[in-house]
């Protein structure tokens, strides 16, 4: 994944320091990410969410909000409607550069600041919030004691996340008469909220008043025991996931023509882990899985090994040959099973030295429905001219030439 380190003019013409995160394939469609309150771009489940959307085809930008990470100003002078003046800045920016963003993501304050931003941003057409506040007034419970000092005094310094932030009376008033519930009913875009349900920072009750708030189309989803800035990588993993599979379809992903002499497509397999073994593999823009090795061999286990994929792609060509050609005889097959298993593990074999061993694959095929002897025999002969089978069976050739990045 190619990525951009670029700059932008904010809402009072600071600088505004952001990442561009780029497919390393035909770029599809461009989605801008808003971080979470008082956080940065780089936070795990911006970096994450960001990978995975690349990986699919989508161009990503995530920026620091004016005050904060990397970018100018300060943040005293800022308030939530400034935020939301930076997205669609940043909105700007991007149709100036003919990317001008389809998917709205925001985390936390950031999740408000795109349902307020959205109706202002012609090219949205789908909006994505993760631990969102229906109030965006919610973030003043983090001032604690120092909210009289704030409206006394006009500002005072708070912690929060062990650094020190000074809030202004004018931020404060800012978030007290935001109303994000017009916005809302009148999004007129595909919407996804994501919360936990254990959220300790936003509750679970905002999630329900955004989504009631909405119309159709809309979707729900919980991310479990996720913490508020989703800071495990698994949590980062599957709200990447739902956002990829649920965004594609609401955007117009068209991924171009093979190339020739590959009708499948490109296969792109990328480290998602350079500290393990796991890897994102995606084809086009539709199908992503995951590829590791077990726990015991220095993986994490959260995909199928190498030497499992093949043999998935063994058994699923064996049902689909199967099946098409029963379908074509028109017999009664009701269903197919196919169970594969591979006689070496892929950690274990890549450390092998000396004689060359065999791989051996060992095939059951399960079939059921009102077929006779004779059909069944039949159908097991068809299973051994299965393409994959037959690549298997015999030589293939791998060409191999190095790109340096």
């Amino acid at each position: 994944m190619a990525m951009e380190k670029i700059t932008f003019q904010g809402h009072d013409g600071q600088s505004l320091a952001a990442r561009l995160d780029l497919p390393d394939g035909p770029h599809l469609g461009t989605a801008l990410f808003a971080h979470c309150f008082t956080c940065s771009k780089d936070i795990p489940a911006a970096r994450r969410i960001a990978g995975r959307l690349a990986a699919m085809g989508l161009a990503v930008l995530r920026f620091d909000f004016t005050g904060l990470g990397h970018s100018e100003g300060e943040f005293s002078n800022t308030d939530f409607t400034s935020n939301v003046a930076d997205l669609t800045a940043a909105a700007g920016y991007l149709a100036a550069r003919g990317m001008a963003p389809e998917l709205l993501i925001g985390h936390s304050l950031g999740g408000a600041a795109v349902l307020k931003a959205a109706g202002e941003i012609d090219s949205a057409r789908a909006v994505v919030t993760i631990g969102a506040p229906f109030d965006p007034s919610h973030v003043t419970h983090n001032f604690a004691g120092a909210l009289d000092t704030i409206r006394t005094d006009g500002s005072a310094e708070v912690s929060l996340g062990g650094r020190p932030f000074r809030i202004s009376r004018e931020f404060v008033e800012d978030v007290e008469k935001a109303n994000l519930a017009p916005a809302i009913h009148g999004l007129k875009r595909a919407l996804l909220v994501m919360h936990a349900p254990r959220d300790e920072i936003v509750g679970i009750d905002s999630a329900s008043q955004i989504f009631t708030a909405a119309q159709h189309p809309k979707s729900f989803v919980t991310l479990d025991n996720a913490d508020h800035l989703i800071t495990r990588a698994e949590d980062a993993e599957y709200a990447a996931e739902v956002i990829a599979a649920w965004s594609a379809r609401y955007l117009s992903l068209r991924q171009p023509a093979p190339p020739p002499g590959a009708p499948e497509g490109i296969v792109r397999v990328s480290e998602a882990d350079a500290e393990g073994f796991l890897q994102d593999i995606s084809s086009g823009p539709d199908h992503h899985i995951l590829a590791d090795e077990p726990l015991a061999y220095g993986g994490t286990n959260r995909g199928m090994s190498p030497y499992g994929l093949i043999a998935a792609g063994l058994g699923a060509c064996t049902s689909m040959t199967i099946r098409m050609y029963a379908r074509r005889k028109g017999w009664l097959l009701d269903h197919v099973r196919v169970d594969v298993s591979h006689n070496k593990v892929h950690a274990q074999d890549a450390d092998t030295r000396g004689e060359e061993k065999i791989d051996e694959f060992q095939r059951e095929v399960h079939l059921a429905g009102d077929l006779d002897t004779e059909q069944l025999d039949r159908l097991m002969e068809i299973a051994d001219r299965c393409p994959v089978h037959r690549t298997l069976e015999r030589s293939a050739r791998v060409v191999t030439r190095m790109l340096k990045e």
